[in-house]
């Protein structure tokens, strides 16, 4: 037991030993110096994301705006959605932050409280100090900068610059770049500005490679190749952009195809799709469109029913042209539709309506025809706005207008008004759209015209036959100050023939139906082997002329002009070597016009013949009378002209036949001519008459500009009027002289390149008499730059 005790004792002293040493450690820890312990850091800005409540609750006391420089606060706070009074609101809190992000101003917003104060913190959005494009060489700043949003003074975002960075790519495409790159640089500048540079390279033109049609039965596919204006690349394409890809003229060609297939009978036409597949190299497409052609149909029955009182169908039907049984022409239904309106305006009526409408019989292939033609309903011009002439002054569009404010709205005067402005030459685009008025029964006409360059400052060199190697310099403008006077000075120096040009025409001299202008010239003629001599024509004239009608005018003139003949070869004929010297004509003309043509500047279809007199002999050296007549149908047919006999005249003061008038014959080589000499004496009536036929070349694309075409010229020179065997001051002389009709036949080649334009022209037929002097070879060319 003894033992037992002892062990027992022995633990006992162990447990107390080790507690007393516990507590010494703590007691030693505790003599340690404490560091300080930290206190919780006190409120200070806290930014507010969504769904937040860091500010806390309670009322906002006041909103402070920390950061702004350039942005008022009371600006920044009208942006909040929140106001003194409101409560600590986390969703209306965020809200407000998100407005002042969508405000494009700010680049960071933090909302934070001090107190009861609603503390906005911001940071402000540079500005575009300047806008730069490096390396663009396809487009040119000038063509890029009205499509992006980044100006100079603007608020710089980068979703901004991201977005104009696409536009310029999207310009690229057009052009046909789809490969170009557009990387923008920033630059910073102090007072928080920064220049913004894209640095753009063009990459190569994305060309079409292959172009292909499917469904087609009843046209090759090479044929309807020829009626879009799409055209796969080829190495000759170099002076045309038609091989470039562009989405825009894949659309338009959809069109196109619709239309060919309309006009040449295809009634039930469908271009159900166009697509278009890049070459992994992204250097070409592959263009597929994708036609259902259906049945050829042919006119059936033509019906025109007329709802107006007094106007009989059978006043109408004789305007349709189509008769039954040719096949169906979707454009000329529509031609036919204003050939109706046409005729029933000109009867008197203002408001028609014509609705051409279309039978199909599928059994017989035939469409009928009905035209179904009302009273339109009664509308006038209530007004007419002008857009986009930032040149032009109204007047000079207004006096073009063949209705006015208070008439009754018609189509027909609508679309010869805008082929008036066409004809000015002073815009690119014409479109007149009209909208609801004041009242049901009012319109306005808004006439949105496009200004383009009317002035040129040219230089341009060339050889004709006519006039051999040549040098052009030019200044014109068509629409001087906006206010339609054309001004021009030109100068030509040649081998053959030099000139000195000034020229101003008012088309509506003190804003009445009057044209007014004068010329002066001084023209030098060296004929170089033509003529046995030199001319020189230094002069004036002043002009007056005016509308009878919307077909016929009138133009009155009064020419003078001092001529000298000089440098006349000892061996000329004895009646040239007579009228050497210096000569003075005073002269008096007038030309009457009748003009049905389409257009004036650019002529398709309608006619136009001129008749006109010149009397010289109010004072001066010479003393005649002169009729001139011309006509033309689409191109010049026709051309007559007779001196009456008896006063005097000179040989410079006749006509001269062959050339540019005849071909197939040299300049002057038809006519009189002195038998002895072989000189050409011009004669008292000329007449001539063209007929050519213009045409593609066969595997020759149009857009090359090479075309050709066949001719036959005839006309003849006569009435010499000078006494065979002697004259006055003359030797004894011999003419030769005939009516008979010459004749030359050909062909030639145009070919219209950016350098100018090419004629060639081969006449190896003709029909001549003896003394006639032939040219089988003509050539011509010019430019201007």
């Amino acid at each position: 037991m003894g033992e037992t005790s002892r062990l027992q004792l022995s633990s006992v002293t162990r447990f107390l030993a080790a507690c007393l040493l516990t507590v010494g450690f703590t007691l030693a820890a505790a003599a340690q110096p404490r560091p300080p312990t930290p206190r919780p850091p006190s409120p200070g800005p806290a930014p507010v994301t969504a769904g937040t409540a860091g500010l806390g609750s309670g009322p906002i006391q006041a909103i402070q705006v920390a950061g702004n420089r350039r942005i008022e606060a009371g600006t920044i706070r009208s942006y909040l959605v929140v106001r003194p009074g409101d409560p600590f609101d986390p969703d209306r809190l965020d809200r407000s932050v998100k407005t002042l992000f969508s405000t494009g101003l700010f680049k960071d917003v933090q909302l934070s409280r001090q107190g009861g104060a609603l503390i906005v913190t911001v940071e402000e959005n540079p500005l575009v100090n300047q806008v730069a494009f490096e390396g663009n060489k396809k487009l040119t700043d000038d063509q890029i900068k009205p499509e992006i949003q980044t100006k100079p003074r603007a608020v710089f975002t980068p979703a901004m610059v991201e977005s104009d960075r696409q536009k310029i790519l999207d310009l690229y495409a057009k052009k046909g770049n789809f490969d170009a790159t557009v990387s923008p640089r920033i630059i910073r500048q102090d007072q928080n500005r920064i220049d913004v540079v894209f640095q753009i390279a063009d990459g190569p033109t994305t060309l079409i490679s292959k172009i292909a049609i499917v469904g087609n039965r009843a046209f090759s596919e090479s044929r309807l190749i020829e009626a879009i204006s799409s055209r796969e690349s080829r190495w000759w394409r170099f002076l045309s952009t038609s091989d470039q890809y562009d989405p825009e003229r894949i659309a338009y060609d959809k069109e196109l195809l619709r239309r060919f297939y309309l006009k040449n009978g295809y009634a039930d036409i469908e271009v159900i799709d166009a697509t278009s597949e890049l070459s992994p190299d992204h250097r070409g497409f592959f263009v597929t469109y994708s036609i259902k052609e259906g049945e050829r149909y042919r006119y059936g029955m033509t019906t025109v029913i007329s709802q107006i009182r007094g106007v009989a169908p059978e006043q109408l039907k004789s305007v349709v042209d189509l008769p039954e049984g040719d096949w169906y022409d979707g454009d000329a239904v529509g031609k036919a539709a204003d050939a109706i309106e046409d005729r029933i305006h000109n009867l008197g009526y203002a408001f028609v309506e014509v609705k051409p409408g279309i039978k199909k019989n599928p059994d017989k292939h035939t469409v009928d025809l009905r035209f179904e033609v009302g009273e339109g309903p009664r509308v006038y011009i209530e007004r007419i706005d002008i857009t986009g002439n930032t040149r032009t002054k109204d007047k000079v569009i207004r006096r073009e207008f063949r209705l006015a404010e208070g008439d009754a709205f018609n189509a027909e005067l609508i679309r010869k008004t805008r082929q008036r402005l066409q004809d000015l030459g002073y815009f690119g685009g014409v479109e007149i759209a009209t909208s609801p008025g004041s009242a049901s029964d009012k319109a306005i006409v808004t006439t949105r015209v496009t200004e383009k360059a009317t002035g040129e400052l040219s230089f341009g060199g060339g050889y004709s036959t006519d006039a051999g190697a040549l040098l052009d310099v030019g200044l014109s403008e068509r629409n001087l100050a906006g206010t339609g006077i054309n001004a021009s000075i030109n100068g030509v120096l040649a081998q053959k023939r030099s000139s000195l040009n000034l020229s101003v025409t008012d088309p509506y001299f003190l804003d009445r139906n009057l044209v007014a202008g004068f010329d002066l010239f001084l023209i030098q003629t060296q004929n170089l082997g033509t003529e046995p001599y030199d001319e020189r024509r230094a002069g004036g004239d002043v002009r007056l002329g005016y509308d009878i009608n919307d077909h016929l005018r009138q133009v009155w003139s009064y020419s003078l002009i001092d001529r000298r003949v000089f440098d006349v070869l000892t061996t000329a004929s004895p009646i040239i070597l007579n009228e050497q010297g210096e000569t003075l004509l005073s002269q008096i003309s007038q030309s009457m016009t009748l003009d049905y043509r389409d257009s004036r500047l650019y002529p398709h279809s309608g006619w136009a013949v001129d008749f006109g007199t010149d009397y010289a002999g109010l004072g001066g050296s010479v003393d005649y009378v002169r009729i001139n007549t011309s006509g033309a149908y689409y191109i010049p047919l026709e051309r007559l002209m007779a001196e009456l006999p008896g006063g005097k005249d000179l040989i410079i003061d006749r006509f001269f036949l062959g050339g540019d008038n005849l071909r197939g014959f040299q300049t002057g080589g038809v006519g009189p001519h002195d038998t002895n000499t072989g000189d050409p004496l011009g004669g008292r009536f000329i007449w001539t008459e063209s007929q050519e036929l213009r045409f593609p070349l066969p595997g020759i694309p149009r857009d090359i500009g090479l075309t050709g075409r066949a001719f036959i010229d005839v006309g003849a020179l006569s009435q010499a009027s000078f006494p065979s065997g002697t004259c006055a001051n003359c030797g004894p002389i011999s003419i030769s002289s005939s009516n008979a009709p010459r004749i030359g036949a050909g062909v030639g080649l145009s070919w219209r390149t950016q350098f100018g334009l090419i004629n060639v022209d081969l006449a190896p037929f003709v029909i001549k008499q003896p003394h006639d002097q032939t040219q089988l070879f003509r050539f011509g060319f010019g430019t201007r730059f």
